[in-house]
């Protein structure tokens, strides 16, 4: 019995989350390649801007969130996570580090896996309908379902960050998710379709 115990703490110990990695301004990329270095799985999504310089207009990739990096690691590797050159901390509450969850990343990961366009978007958190994607790339994503100039926009967050993302996608290629199977938070949105 206590071998069993001892076990599954160990495991436990040894599980990556992911996490929200405060940096400094501008050490995104940075902080990316030496968590890459260090063997620790990092994450930053990157957006395509034009930038205007003084003798011409360049393509450059910018981080979709300024200041924020995402890293996989398990809890005994915190500290050389904070260590990494440009990390400022580990986003969490009372200096407990607190994981993001996986559905947030791998919405994020897939939507950049399949090279969609997106684009940042406010986090703000009205009675947006949930929505389940039912066709296409990025089908089995949930969102929020707003609109846009007419155009149909599925919002993605990382919630813990209060950050947002959003995908152009069409209204047949979404679907409602009913009552039943929404959180609580979300029971009182607005008719999609209405």
């Amino acid at each position: 019995m206590d071998l069993y115990y001892g076990a599954n703490l160990m495991n436990a110990a040894q599980e990556t989350r992911w996490y929200a990695l405060r940096t400094r301004s501008r050490f995104e990329k940075v902080v990316h390649a030496q968590l890459a270095h260090r063997g620790i799985e990092p994450f930053l999504p990157l957006i395509r801007r034009q930038s205007q310089w003084k003798d011409r207009k360049k393509i450059v990739d910018w981080p979709l969130f300024p200041g924020y990096c995402f890293a996989k690691f398990a809890p005994e590797q915190q500290r050389a996570v904070l260590q990494a050159p440009g990390v400022i901390q580990v986003i969490g509450s009372a200096l407990v580090a607190e994981a993001i969850p996986e559905t947030e990343i791998a919405s994020l990961q897939r939507v950049m896996q399949h090279h969609v366009n997106y684009e940042q978007w406010p986090y703000e958190f009205n009675e947006d309908t949930m929505v389940t994607v039912i066709r296409g790339p990025l089908q089995g994503l949930q969102g929020r379902f707003v609109r846009r100039k007419g155009e149909g926009q599925l919002v993605l967050a990382v919630h813990l960050i209060q950050q947002a993302a959003a995908v152009t996608i069409a209204l047949e290629d979404v679907a409602p998710i009913t009552p039943l199977s929404r959180p609580a938070a979300h029971q009182h949105a607005p008719q999609l379709w209405a």
